[in-house]
């Protein structure tokens, strides 16, 4: 059965995570680190195979005004590229103010070291960008 992708885009890493079979929870898969956008479009592209993705869905760090900054802008060009490699496949741009801050509370809170939340954090914001995703669609 085809799954869906999450990605937390950020300057160092890609925090990937995929949702199950039926497409009900989001689990966290890897943290990639990036070394160009030809080659992290090339570890994205194994994962999609391996994993039959028929949908992304990327994070979008918007200012919390809402409005388009610097770092938003990045990851908006990263998507542009992405839909120009995997033409076939939806990629779906999803409001991600705060889920690093969620993912840190949570890796706090379950008493993480600071190195591991480092190594992890991408990953756990991944998951909570495609587990809104699949909420939202699965209330529909």
């Amino acid at each position: 059965m085809p799954r869906i992708m999450g990605l937390d885009v950020g300057d160092k890493t890609i925090g990937v995570a995929l949702s199950d079979p039926l497409g009900w929870t989001a689990q966290g898969l890897k943290t990639v680190r990036r070394t160009g956008i030809k080659k992290d479009l090339q570890k994205l592209g194994e994962i999609i195979k391996e994993y039959d993705v028929k949908k992304i869905v990327v994070g979008l760090p918007k200012n919390m005004n809402g409005t388009i900054g610097p770092q938003c802008q990045k990851v908006l060009e990263f998507n542009e590229r992405l839909g120009k490699r995997f033409g076939d496949i939806e990629i779906i741009q999803w409001d991600e103010r705060l889920t690093t801050v969620a993912a840190e509370r949570i890796l706090i809170e379950a008493d993480v070291g600071r190195k591991k939340r480092k190594e992890v954090i991408d990953k756990i914001a991944a998951v909570h960008i495609l587990q809104g995703y699949l909420d939202r669609i699965g209330k529909q």
